[in-house]
């Protein structure tokens, strides 16, 4: 019989959500990694008696930029934390017209066009290739459609997250281009986030929170940023209500993921154990301890 898991719930808040109301027994921790500093402390709670652990991305009061979050940190933090499931929350532009401000899209795919960060907690010494075919959880993701259907949220279940580099919007020929390939929305920040939680062998799914019309839109120039803010603090209190409707959904005691998650370093390790440089292995404890000290 497997043994049954106790979900520890991971939030990792975008711009305009840098704490989560309602959690009890709160307290702001620092959680050293072998990569370095995270985005902020880690604050650590519970939310219908279910352990919670919340990541602001961007750092309390927004000081990071997309492109030097320390992902790496991030993600190893949380696994170190004890975290098994993982609720991304970000704010994203559209690129089709069903998605208006305002909504929220359950992302199941991601086409990462990031090119200034590090990608993998693996490399020289200890190299793996982990599968992120289908990079999100769908027991995850079911659950959050549940939730948001019980609020009534305007929401989407599946969509591609086409992620940019940034910090500097698109250009139109691109925002064009995006909606060529079927993207839906696009952001900053999912990548390579979504990959590292793989690695880590962690539950992983993100809601992406529409914000405004990317620049393909005949009526995004009309858009001001006093809009867009509004909108952006809209969507936290919808995502904060999300949270608690989803948090009593997914914190119960569970087997193993279905989706093989948990397990998906299982067969990616290719460099032999005599091979492995022992420094590598060390930085590597919480993300890969499960199969790196398997007997």
């Amino acid at each position: 019989m497997s043994a049954s898991i106790t979900p520890v719930i991971g939030l990792i808040g975008g711009s305009g959500l840098y704490d989560i109301d309602g959690l009890q027994d709160r307290e702001w921790r620092h959680v050293p990694t072998p990569w370095g500093a995270p985005s902020d402390q880690l604050l650590f709670g519970t939310l219908a008696g279910i352990r919670c652990v919340f990541l602001p991305r961007h750092g309390r009061g927004h000081p990071n930029p997309p492109s030097a979050l320390n992902f790496r940190a991030n993600i190893d933090a949380l696994k170190r934390s004890g975290v098994t499931d993982v609720i991304s929350l970000s704010a994203v532009g559209s690129l089709q017209e069903q998605y208006p401000p305002g909504h929220f899209v359950i992302v199941d795919q991601f086409i990462d066009r990031t090119f200034a960060r590090e990608k993998s907690f693996f490399g020289p010494g200890c190299v793996a290739h982990v599968s992120v075919a289908h990079p999100t959880c769908p027991r995850l993701s079911d659950a959050i459609a549940d939730a948001g259907a019980e609020l009534g949220l305007p929401m989407t279940k599946g969509g591609t997250y086409l992620v940019m580099e940034g910090p500097q919007f698109s250009t139109k020929a691109e925002s064009l281009l995006y909606r060529q390939w079927g993207c839906d929305v696009i952001g900053m920040t999912n990548m390579p986030e979504a990959k590292l939680a793989r690695e880590a062998e962690l539950c992983y799914a993100s809601v992406a929170m529409v914000t405004d019309f990317d620049c393909w839109h005949p009526d995004h120039d009309h858009v001001t940023v006093d809009q867009v803010v509004k909108v952006l603090f809209s969507n936290a209190d919808k995502a904060r209500a999300l949270v608690k409707a989803l948090i009593p959904r997914i914190g119960a005691p569970r087997g193993p993921c279905e989706a093989g998650c948990d397990r998906a370093l299982d067969h990616a390790l290719i460099t032999a154990p005599e091979m492995r440089d022992p420094k590598m292995v060390a930085m590597l404890d919480a993300v890969a301890g499960r199969v790196l000290h398997a007997k």
